[in-house]
């Protein structure tokens, strides 16, 4: 992996009360009951990427996310300041951010510590923290580094190429189902708003990464033609032909498992050096097919290998897709989330075939509550 996130620590951060360098793997799939935790846990690396948007939109964050009191566990008055502590490895060293904000005012944040480092491999202590000034609405990071400093930007640009992407807003005024700027097909959206471009873009530029994400589409969905790219004054609907019609559909058309379907194969399947570092997926199986689901984990293993990959899920089905060691298991415990990485000697006799039977799957552990990740009774 040219980046990975080594170690995270969290506290005060809705229903993290403390989580102390938590150690993700390249494949982490985080299981649990409604209300534990997961969506929690990946929200932070969105507050993370628009806090890190210069030049700066964390403000403007909060403030439609339901103010600051809704980032804090049990609210401001019981909890009032948040802290947050990343450690990126890179194939030269180590990068460390860390923040504190506080509530403030107007139900905002301010900023009572920020810092960052770099340590190089092979020196034995670690860097001196560079401090940057407290009392601020905005990371500082952006100020240093838009000013050139160069730890400051690669570790911003290393936690905005950790991206979440949910394809659940399928509904006919969702931005996936509207036309968009044809030239806005760089990168895909984490919506899939701009999905009719960024197979334009792969069609014209990626003809291989194309081809593969029309013949993946084709395994579940075998009526699958192609897609009909075709842009009209500037802007292009996402709309594509069926095996023995010369009809043309449209986003409008499509059921809703399908358009989540086309975006995970097309984001899945995009060229190696696109996808961001730390790619972050909620509920992928969403109202799809389980053959579906099945080719989703397999692409998921595979980017695994190169890229750090978090999804959140409640399918038993996708769980026995992956390995114990893959699965992280929240729960929620007195109001508070507690992360817990799944060892497979510890389910070995579960896991193991035994005499006149055979052992159980992972699935099948957690519907019987063996592995945790049920609800609280």
């Amino acid at each position: 992996m040219s980046m990975k996130v080594n170690k995270i620590s969290i506290s005060g951060f809705k229903t993290f009360k403390l989580l102390e360098e938590f150690e993700p793997r390249g494949m982490n799939v985080l299981i649990g009951g409604n209300g534990s935790g997961k969506s929690n846990f990946i929200s932070l690396f969105r507050l993370l990427n628009w806090m890190l948007t210069p030049p700066g939109q964390l403000q403007w964050f909060i403030a439609n996310n339901g103010g600051a009191g809704a980032f804090l566990l049990d609210g401001p008055a019981i909890t009032p300041a948040l802290t947050v502590q990343l450690e990126i490895e890179t194939e030269s060293g180590l990068n460390e951010y860390y923040f504190r904000l506080f509530h403030s005012a107007g139900d905002t944040f301010r900023f009572a510590e920020e810092k960052y480092r770099y340590s190089k491999h092979g020196i034995e202590s670690r860097a001196k923290w560079t401090i940057l000034e407290p009392g601020v609405a905005e990371a500082n990071i952006n100020v240093w580094a838009d000013q050139g400093e160069q730890t400051a930007y690669t570790i911003r640009g290393l936690l905005r190429r950790c991206i979440v992407y949910q394809f659940h807003n399928t509904s006919t005024t969702s931005r996936i189902k509207q036309r968009w700027n044809k030239d806005d097909g760089r990168l895909l959206k984490e919506d899939g708003a701009n999905l009719g471009p960024f197979l334009l873009r792969l069609r014209e530029s990626e003809t291989n990464s194309y081809g593969r994400i029309v013949g993946t589409i084709r395994q579940a969905v075998p009526f699958f033609s192609d897609f009909v790219l075709e842009p009209i004054n500037g802007t292009l609907l996402l709309q594509w032909r069926e095996i023995g019609s010369d009809m043309v559909f449209s986003s409008y058309q499509g059921p809703d498992g399908m358009l989540r379907f086309f975006a995970l194969v097309a984001l899945l399947l995009q060229p190696e050096d696109d996808l961001p570092h730390v790619l972050i997926i909620d509920e992928p199986e969403l109202g799809l097919h389980p053959q579906a689901l099945e080719l989703i984990a397999g692409l998921l293993r595979s980017v695994s290998r190169k890229h750090q990959v978090f999804v959140a899920t409640q399918s038993t089905m996708f769980v026995d897709q992956f390995q114990p060691e893959d699965i992280i298991v929240v729960n929620r415990i007195d109001r508070t989330t507690e992360m817990k990485r799944l060892v497979t000697s510890d389910l070995e006799d579960w896991l193991t075939e035994f005499e006149g039977g055979r052992g159980y799957s992972l699935s099948e552990l957690w519907e019987k509550n063996v592995l945790g990740g049920e609800p609280s009774r």
